[in-house]
């Protein structure tokens, strides 16, 4: 399933990219491409270059590049789909999906998020105006939430009656239970799913309304918390409260803070942090976590003390590897939440975050904290329990490290303490391994094979006539040249191709256009292939001494090779040659030309 593939190309098409950078950026024209600073990453000398023609961008600096739909899914962290409803909204595109159904299913999604969203609007005027929201509004003041938070919140009230917020909406039964919004009663009369409780709406990352957490007054009866029942707009394992608020900054500070309530992302906002999210009443998920790489690589859990303790070890290293994650603990203290410590010492807040532990020394900081360590028997039963800790962990150079801490810090020999952690679980004591680095492919201005490819790109027939397979050596620019050769655009060239080439030929697209001279150009590239092809005849013939065959071969691209160090001006000239090696040669991959 997903959005036709002519729609997605309409979107492209229909998107200007310069605007749509422009609106992040300063843009200035130079020669015909477009350049400015970077926004993706803090610049003081613009390193970013547009291509309004192809709609692809690059940035020199951080090496980002794509197109339109990259340059969104980038900057907003959507995903693809997102990505191109965003611009299809922007460009009044209506959008076909492959599946007949999948359509209908997104309109009628955002038909219920707009049932939501005039939810939150309703709940949230309650609150600042009527009469009978005095009290929410007093008990509000005494946690510490002024006009400005509500209003930041959208803080909302929902009264205790049956059904005030069906009467508000007065949308149809399917409507309110498929929004999450209420139920039928017994006697199939339509019923609130939240009443008598202060509302926190929960928006999805892009800010749309999907549901509502709903606290208790003091002396109401039920439980605590009430979440938004799952519906087709809210799954509380998906959705994370305050993210909306908190992406960018997030994105700017590279960690996400998560705690577990509503209250404690508002703590911490008061306290002037604002990366905070919350778990809407269940246990961190993978998708969550899904969810959260696509802004930062680093999560800080500030759960209670005792519940962070208490999290499941396996899960945690198997996140951290799995999704490539730093995941920390927040040093609060014992039995305080971070809403409580946001109200009474929001310096020792911040400092919790600041100081964060790796998820490994929380853990043994707390067990090591649990033992005296006045006797030896005291010292090696902490000893014990530490390494039973460490023994948890996947990594066999983390948990020697540890190792040597614990036997620092219980007076014991080191030795036999890693005797003591090995674990009949061998395979988990593997040393994990980085993912090998990709080298960055090398900038076109310095490389013929780079230029000739923006001959192609700028459309020099003449030149790009005498082109062929072989005189493309290196691999990546061979597939770019095949690439472009079979495809109707550079855009469509992209497609076709691999991550690296794809990200080359982007660079070299947006790359600011030189006054290239197309017949030096030409002529350095099919010079360097005579030298190499006739160094390689050289060679086979001593090799198989067949010298009067392939001498005549040798002398012909010899004197190539000498003349063509003055470039030909008329490209015709240099014809004979090109297809001579066209015909005569096969790449051979693996070799440069440089």
């Amino acid at each position: 399933m997903g959005i036709v593939d002519e729609d997605v190309e309409r979107v492209r098409q229909s998107t200007d990219i310069v605007k749509l950078v422009s609106e992040h950026t300063q843009l200035k024209k130079v020669g015909r491409r477009w350049s400015g600073l970077c926004p993706f990453h803090n610049e003081k000398t613009g390193s970013f270059s547009v291509n309004a023609e192809e709609g692809l961008y690059h940035c020199f600096g951080c090496k980002k590049s794509g197109d339109s739909i990259t340059f969104v899914r980038e900057l907003e962290h959507l995903d693809f789909p997102g990505a191109i409803e965003h611009l299809a909204r922007r460009s009044g595109i209506t959008l076909r999906y492959t599946d007949a159904g999948e359509g209908a299913v997104r309109s009628r999604k955002k038909q219920l998020i707009g049932h939501v969203n005039k939810a939150v609007d309703i709940y949230h005027e309650y609150l600042l105006t009527s009469p009978q929201a005095g009290e929410a509004r007093g008990y509000l003041r005494q946690r510490g939430f002024d006009g400005d938070m509500v209003r930041r919140y959208q803080v909302g009230f929902a009264p205790e009656s049956w059904d005030f917020l069906a009467k508000k909406l007065r949308i149809s039964n399917k409507d309110l239970v498929d929004s999450g919004l209420g139920k039928m009663n017994s006697i199939d009369k339509q019923m609130d799913w939240q009443r008598n409780r202060i509302v926190f709406p929960v928006f999805d990352e892009r800010g749309d309304g999907v549901g509502f957490g709903g606290r208790i007054m003091p002396g109401g009866e039920g439980a605590k918390y009430i979440n938004s029942q799952e519906c087709a707009v809210y799954s509380k394992s998906r959705v994370l409260y305050g993210l909306n608020w908190a992406k960018e900054h997030i994105v700017a500070s590279g960690e996400a803070i998560i705690c577990e309530g509503y209250t404690d992302v508002t703590g911490f906002g008061r306290a002037g942090i604002h990366t905070a999210v919350a778990t809407c009443g269940t246990a961190l998920t993978d998708d969550h976590l899904k969810l959260l790489k696509r802004f930062t690589n680093r999560l800080v859990l500030a759960f209670d003390a005792d519940d962070a303790g208490k999290a499941a070890a396996d899960r945690v290293y198997e996140w951290e590897q799995k999704y490539e994650i730093e995941i920390m603990v927040a040093d609060l203290p014992a039995g305080v939440d971070p809403d409580d410590l946001s109200r009474d010492d929001p310096e020792r807040l911040a400092e919790s975050v600041t100081k964060a532990l790796s998820f490994l020394e929380f853990r043994l900081e707390r067990e090591l904290a649990k033992h005296s360590m006045d006797s030896i028997e005291h010292r090696a039963r902490a000893a014990e329990e530490a390494l039973a800790l460490v023994a948890e962990h996947p990594n066999a150079l983390v948990r020697d490290q540890y190792v040597m801490t614990i036997a620092d810090r219980c007076r014991m020999d080191a030795d036999r303490l890693r005797e003591m952690v090995r674990n009949p679980r061998k395979n988990r004591g593997k040393i994990v391994a980085e993912a090998p680095t990709l080298p960055m492919p090398q900038k076109g201005s310095d490389h013929v094979e780079d230029q000739a490819i923006q001959l192609i790109i700028e459309g020099h027939t003449d030149a790009v006539a005498l082109f062929s397979e072989p005189l493309f050596v290196t691999p990546l620019r061979r597939d770019i040249y095949l690439a472009l050769k079979r495809a109707p655009s550079v855009r469509e060239a992209v497609d076709m191709l691999g991550a690296d080439e794809g990200n080359l030929l982007i660079e070299l697209a947006a790359s600011s256009d030189e006054d290239l001279d197309a017949p030096a150009v030409a002529s350095r590239l099919i010079s360097k292939a005579a030298d190499r092809l006739a160094r390689e005849l050289e060679s086979e013939a001593r090799i198989t001494g067949n010298v009067e065959e392939l001498l005549p071969d040798v002398k012909f691209l010899r004197q190539w090779v000498i003349d063509l160090r003055e470039p030909r001006s008329d490209l015709t000239e240099l014809a004979p040659l090109a297809d001579w090696i066209a015909m005569r040669e096969q790449p051979t991959p693996g070799q440069s030309n440089d």
